[in-house]
């Protein structure tokens, strides 16, 4: 019997359970979140601000999630450990056809999945990979510079709107505006050659996400974001994970240019 299978691959009934397990365990995360935010007020811990008074995001983020690996709760394969998911409500909500290609997508990953290219990783993906990433604060942008292939990202909060048109971006336009202490982005502009992750979860160029930055605590981000996409999904849908800082002494950016390891294949 093979033991590394994913969840998309068991019996209905057993999937269902574990789907609901994995909404279940949602919830407890989504409590986990607020309690422990409720606990660093109460402790007087304060939040790092800027000049304008708004949160500060600066500083090394990474994720422990395996999101990278799969969106979905899965289990353990030869190629990712087991992962409760950070799907809301534990699947993706693709249309039939859609939910056949990534079923391809999944069974040619190692070929297929766009990082394992050196493409750009997009967004949201970009914020999850197993490489950490530092932000950058103003008062007008953030910028977020990620270890991954020198990936450079930036998210306007100046009130500036979107650029017309389509334009077929590798991380989208990214524009934020503050909702109290969260900050949300508004992302559009996407090609259709990234990958959410190494399972094959894809979508279109009239790809929408919006993000959601807020401090549980000085050194946690909760990150949520919410996707949508006509050509692809029937409705839309969330992820909801945890970025850690970073503090360890010393801590910075190091290098990892994915195309060098190939280098005699691209320049031969």
């Amino acid at each position: 019997m093979n033991r590394y299978f994913p969840v998309k691959d068991l019996a209905p009934k057993m999937r269902g359970a574990a789907l609901r397990v994995a909404a279940a365990l949602s919830g407890v995360m989504a409590l986990i979140y607020l309690c422990a935010g409720a606990a660093h007020a109460e402790s007087g811990a304060a939040l790092p601000r800027g000049a304008n008074a708004k949160p500060d995001f600066s500083g090394i983020w990474q994720t422990l999630s395996t999101a990278d690996w799969d969106l979905e709760p899965h289990s353990a394969r030869k190629d990712a450990p087991a992962g409760l998911g950070v799907v809301a409500g534990g699947e993706i909500p693709y249309q039939p056809w859609a939910a056949e290609k990534r079923k391809e997508n999944f069974e040619k990953r190692e070929v297929l999945d766009p990082r394992n290219k050196c493409y750009l990783p997009g967004v949201p993906r970009a914020n999850y990979s197993p490489f950490p990433f530092q932000i950058f604060q103003s008062d007008t942008h953030l910028t977020l510079l990620y270890e991954y292939a020198h990936t450079a990202r930036t998210i306007y909060t100046n009130g500036s709107k979107h650029l017309p048109g389509h334009i077929d971006w590798w991380l989208g336009d990214s524009r934020g505006q503050w909702e109290g202490d969260t900050l949300v982005v508004d992302v559009v502009h996407f090609n259709d050659q990234t990958w959410f992750d190494h399972s094959g979860n894809f979508h279109s160029d009239a790809l929408h996400v919006v993000e959601r930055y807020s401090f549980i605590d000085p050194d946690h981000i909760r990150y949520e974001a919410t996707i949508e996409d006509p050509k692809v999904f029937t409705q839309p849908w969330k992820i909801d994970l945890v970025l850690y800082r970073r503090v360890e002494k010393d801590i910075q950016l190091l290098e990892y240019e994915c195309y060098t390891f190939d280098y005699e294949h691209f320049y031969p």
